[in-house]
């Protein structure tokens, strides 16, 4: 067992849901060996708090209301390579978990199931071991496996992670303007993402992006 178990383990969660964060650091501190040492609801405040904290093990949500969470991952991972950390997304498509697992994290938990999951995932991570649903695991292998047949037009890996939030965002239904305030960006960069987007994808009109990105939308949910 790695023996920081041993001594006591300090977790930091960052999330934007107020209400989610109290709910799974209570969980936590129930842990006689773990205990949450520091919240942060954006990207800015929880490097920082990472700095002067040196928490043990990071909590992280894919999606942040001021900043991407694998922008975060990175930065995390290119200074603190030996601090792993543990993704929450509401979505388990195989893409996201791909893309957090490359950019370092060391395990991919839905929030859906955080709850239920957290502590064992804590624990098996600081074990020195990969987490993610089996579901996930399946999903991220059959990825793989389609690789070797890649489709350019119908795979996501071309976009970069704001444009990938942009896409699942237009898929939800959200015009530029919500997309904008969801994201705390400018409206016209909003539409700069927009227009990567469809010349990415080789797509004429804006209708065409919508389509795809709601076809796209339904299968990140499933």
């Amino acid at each position: 067992m790695n023996s920081r178990l041993k001594e006591g383990v300090t977790i930091m969660i960052v999330d934007d849901h107020p209400i989610f964060c109290l709910g799974m650091a209570e969980l936590i501190n129930k842990e006689p060996d773990l205990e949450v040492c520091a919240s942060e609801d954006t990207a800015a405040g929880a490097w920082g708090a990472i700095q002067k904290k040196q928490p043990d093990l990071v909590i992280l949500d894919i999606s942040l209301r001021e900043s991407n969470g694998i922008d975060l991952l990175e930065t995390i991972a290119r200074e603190y390579p030996n601090l792993p950390v543990l993704m929450l997304s509401m979505y388990d498509e195989s893409l996201y978990a791909e893309r957090a697992l490359i950019a370092g994290a060391r395990g991919y938990i839905m929030k859906q199931r955080a709850i239920e999951q957290v502590v064992s995932a804590i624990r098996q991570v600081l074990s020195g071991d990969i987490y993610a649903s089996p579901q996930i695991k399946n999903k991220v292998f059959n990825r793989l496996v389609s690789a070797r047949k890649p489709d350019t037009k119908l795979s996501l890996d071309i976009l970069t992670n704001r444009e990938l939030e942009v896409f699942r965002l237009i898929g939800d239904g959200l015009e530029s303007r919500e997309i904008a305030q969801r994201l705390n960006l400018s409206i016209k960069t909003v539409g700069s993402h927009r227009e990567n987007i469809k010349e990415k994808f080789h797509l004429k009109h804006y209708t065409e992006l919508v389509k795809f990105a709601v076809h796209w939308s339904g299968k990140i949910k499933k």
